[in-house]
């Protein structure tokens, strides 16, 4: 599991952006990858990065970052950055990780990563001990209490229909009662990368792919276009 924090940058003042920007690049442990001017464009970059961190500006036009962080705080932590200390109070209210008061200085950046990344190694440590052991985890196929168990590396893939999950085995398909969402935050992304709003695909599984199709085990799974690019990105750390 990488160290390495993965933040986005929203603010509509492009020097603010810059200033950040030159923050994670001087420290060591934080990488930007994207930046936005706009709450709205915030929603599909963190879709598509699945970053640790939002850097989020306040005051900003169409939506403030107070309303987008009611969208996206189940998804990602969040760091309010702003000019305007009267906000303080609403930023806490959605369980911001730290509010930066701007101008922001760089020991106090370097604090709020501090905080960033011990509830980053609580909330992974919390995954790993609770969920999923490191190699099987339980689920329920019944309303019986009935429990099978499913061992990681026989997985191809995991696909969502509606309320149910189908996981995909190399000798069966189990059906359980979950979200693709669970599977995603719980299963290693080490070993597992989602191609599609309804599909996970185990990395060492898969046969070949293009631009809008991904083939494991004989099987042709949709590669959609918000996880396309996360996608290539990770098949090329396997290309020689």
């Amino acid at each position: 599991m990488s160290n390495t924090i993965n933040c986005i940058i929203v603010d509509d003042e492009p020097p603010a952006i810059r200033l950040l920007q030159k923050y994670t690049d001087q420290l060591q442990g934080i990488e930007c990858v994207a930046t936005c001017t706009r709450a709205v464009e915030a929603i599909a970059l963190i879709e598509q990065h699945k970053p640790d961190v939002v850097f989020l500006d306040i005051q900003m036009p169409d939506l403030t970052g107070i309303q987008l962080s009611t969208i996206i705080k189940d998804k990602v932590q969040i760091v309010f950055t702003t000019a305007y200390p009267q906000f303080a109070i609403e930023g806490f209210e959605v369980n911001a990780v730290d509010y930066l008061l701007k101008p922001i200085p760089f020991n106090r950046f370097i604090a709020a990563v501090e905080k960033i990344r011990n509830q980053k190694t609580d909330s992974d440590t919390k995954k790993l001990t609770d969920n999923v052991a490191d190699d099987y985890f339980f689920v329920k196929t019944d309303g019986k209490n009935r429990y099978q168990r499913i061992e990681i590396k026989d997985i191809n893939y995991i696909e969502s229909i509606k309320n149910y999950i189908v996981l995909h085995t190399s000798t069966e398909q189990v059906v359980t009662y979950n979200t693709l969402k669970y599977f995603e935050e719980n299963l290693s992304s080490k070993l597992f990368v989602k191609i599609h709003k309804s599909f996970i695909a185990a990395i060492g599984k898969i046969e070949r792919t293009d631009n809008n199709e991904v083939w494991i085990s004989g099987k042709c799974l949709p590669l959609g276009d918000t996880y396309r690019n996360e996608f290539f990105n990770r098949i090329e750390k396997f290309k020689i």
